[in-house]
């Protein structure tokens, strides 16, 4: 495999800490690699180091002579006064990127709905993300670094950013390093892990899920310190083996490894007894929707939304950006009235949410964390459980030394862990979660889940990252075109759902496009989709057949006489054949479910 890029023996430190010491990495044509790691580990640090935007203390960075290195950073740097097209394509003539077959996909999957003549300095957060991804996606790159590249992308946008990333260079070409806390997007895109911690960089073999499982046992083997760590990555584990069959599917993740590490893991949550619970604490009525309606102006946000929420409900809401996810949360809520309709809320609902602005914070920004707590109730039922609050503080990754620290001091990821604190704290019933991961990394963002199985009452949660809604939620709804619809097949039937409009309008959302320059998304035939589909099934049923041959084998060798070494060598040989069987058959699953994706 080609060296790209590396680093060899780099010490990277500021002021007042050491974040790399003596780390040796190197990228190769074809990786594709996703970073994990705490946040303040040397994440970020480490991309500018390979970026070449920061310098090393000591040691040095190696790179291919006339290499095409494409980098994303988290600022988001547009040019006030230049237009979108400007700042996507540059000067280069309409037909000409118009013409180029990823400009246009690039165009299609990240800038609808953008008017491509407007000042890109005057466009919304979200919306800038868009332009200063698609600014790097148009051009040929040898290697892309992409430090939280899902930033502001609802699902449509990360599943769209997922695909293109997969398809961008062929097998063994090209190679790509993605920061993110987004962690289905990293089992979608990255083959290897990189985790960074405690000033180095250790690698790990396939993607998020199988980072999990050979973390957990790594820390198995560690020291008793660790046991906490232990049982919340084994809850994860757990989770991700019985959830996500096309995850643990993936051919280097071992199925057998990882039942035996979770065989006595009970389920994430005890849904009878939070259900029942939470029919103590709200009784039968929690918040009913009634053909509910609101507009803002001309415009109709929400449609004659009838839904009765229940006691115990975990729910997901997905929605592009604008569909109005935040208006149902300010109806259910009581901050907004509709204008049709009505909205019920049972006389034992106590609403907490937890919403992107961070205003529980605004009156004790002055104070210490400490203070904060002090004025706190000292305890909270976790599972069953009493747990302090220095405890439930200790868990959400908070040091005994941050308590003197005054909140508006504390890092954005730091103020969010405080601002659900605070809220858990207050016991509500209903909790609502409006974006809740936002700065926080994968273990923090494992530890709100660990708290949130525990939670006796109603949950609802509008979140772009699809883990999250698929590990702590049970059903799904979706706001399309105003209107709320269940979706009993999760995100996958939510993308499906979307993929006609995005046949059907794909040339309207070519802003600024002539007639004869649109973009013909290709698909699958109906006829090539139902080949694929029956050979996936079938394909299905030879793994479960093959699984069934492995384990006879096994239980075979076990109870052969141990002395018939001949015996025991053909045993042994049928076994590898059953495994290069399984592989195949692994790789071609993966191939049929990327074809249908």
């Amino acid at each position: 495999m080609a060296h790209l890029l590396g680093a060899e023996s780099v010490h990277l430190e500021f002021p007042t800490r050491v974040v790399l010491d003596s780390v040796t990495l190197g990228l190769g044509e074809g990786d594709r690699i996703g970073v994990v790691g705490r946040n303040g580990d040397g994440k970020s640090s480490l991309l500018g180091l390979l970026a070449g935007t920061i310098q090393p203390n000591s040691g040095r960075v190696t790179r291919r002579g006339g290499l095409r290195l494409g980098v994303l950073s988290q600022a988001d740097e547009v040019s006030f006064g230049a237009s979108v097209r400007e700042e996507v394509f540059g000067d280069l003539p309409e037909h000409a990127w118009a013409s180029d077959p990823r400009a246009r996909a690039v165009a299609t999957g990240l800038l609808g709905g953008i008017e491509l003549d407007s000042d890109a300095g005057e466009l919304s957060g979200g919306q800038r993300r868009r332009v200063a991804l698609a600014r790097l996606l148009v051009g040929e790159w040898d290697v892309l670094l992409l430090d939280e590249p899902t930033n502001h992308l609802d699902i449509e946008g990360v599943t769209w950013l997922a695909a293109h990333l997969k398809s961008r260079w062929s097998k063994g070409d090209g190679a790509l390093v993605v920061v993110t806390h987004d962690r289905w997007f990293l089992d979608e895109v990255s083959e290897n892990t990189w985790e960074v911690h405690d000033r180095i960089v250790e690698p790990f073999e396939g993607g998020y899920a199988a980072y999990i499982l050979q973390r957990v046992e790594r820390d198995r083997m560690a020291a008793a310190s660790e046991a906490k760590r232990q049982n919340l990555l084994r809850k994860e584990l757990a989770w991700l083996r019985r959830g996500a069959p096309a995850r643990i599917s993936k051919p280097k993740f071992r199925i057998d490894a990882a039942n035996a590490l979770i065989e006595n893991e009970p389920p994430v949550r005890d849904k009878v007894s939070l259900e029942k619970l939470a029919m103590q604490r709200l009784g039968k009525d929690v918040v009913d929707l009634e053909n509910a309606g609101l507009s803002f102006g001309d415009q109709a946000v929400l449609k004659e939304v009838t839904w009765r929420i229940a006691p115990g409900e975990r729910t997901g809401i997905l929605g592009r950006n604008g569909a109005g996810k935040s208006t149902l949360l300010g109806l259910i809520a009581g901050r907004i009235q509709p204008q049709s309709g009505r909205v019920k809320t049972g006389k034992t609902v106590q609403i907490a949410i937890l919403d992107q602005r961070l205003a529980e914070l605004d009156a004790i920004l002055d104070d210490r964390v400490a203070q904060v707590l002090a004025a706190q109730k000292s305890s909270y039922r976790v599972g069953g459980k009493e747990v302090t609050t220095g405890q439930l503080l200790e868990r959400l990754g908070f040091s005994s030394a941050q308590l003197s620290t005054p909140v508006r001091d504390l890092s954005g990821g730091q103020k969010r862990r405080l601002q659900l604190l605070l809220i858990l704290l207050s016991e509500p019933n209903l909790l609502i979660l409006d974006e809740p991961t936002n700065d926080l990394d994968t273990d923090m963002l494992a530890a709100m889940e660990d708290l949130l199985d525990s939670f006796a009452g109603t949950l609802i949660v509008v979140s772009h990252d699809r883990y999250l809604i698929e590990r702590v939620t049970d059903q799904q709804y979706a706001i399309l075109e105003g209107h709320l619809r269940h979706l009993p097949g999760g995100v996958d039937e939510y993308l499906r759902l979307q993929e006609p409009d995005v046949s059907s309008q794909k040339n309207e959302r070519l802003v600024g496009l002539g007639t004869d320059q649109k973009l013909a998304v290709s698909h699958l035939t109906g006829a090539e989709q139902h080949m694929a589909r029956k050979e996936l099934s079938a394909t299905e049923r030879k793994l479960e057949r093959i699984s069934e041959r492995v384990a006879d084998i096994h239980e075979r060798m076990a109870s052969y006489d141990q002395g018939d070494y001949e015996g025991l060598a053909l045993l042994n040989s049928e076994l590898r054949a059953a495994d290069n069987e399984a592989s195949r058959l692994e790789e071609r699953w993966l191939e049929l479910s990327e074809m249908l994706e």
